[in-house]
């Protein structure tokens, strides 16, 4: 069995019509959907996060996306 998870269900989601934790017989289904919702939340969401989708085992996880760890050192000299 596979899974299509929202690992965090923000107030867009909870608003749409899209489901969690989804379950398929097949994997290329599950990714499939997997797909299809995170690039739907991209497209219409309201913009506050940008969406991404890791496979843990047999799971798609539909998460926040990380953003970029920063390469300043702190001092101030940077900016």
């Amino acid at each position: 069995m596979h899974k299509v998870i929202v690992e965090t269900e923000c107030g867009c989601f909870r608003r749409s019509d899209l489901e969690n934790n989804l379950e398929f017989n097949s994997k290329d289904d599950a990714l499939s959907k997997a797909i299809q919702m995170k690039n739907q939340m991209n497209l219409e969401f309201c913009k506050k996060h940008e969406f991404d989708l890791v496979e843990h085992g047999n799971n798609f996880v539909i998460n926040f996306r990380q953003e970029a760890p920063s390469s300043c050192c702190g001092t101030g000299c940077c900016s």
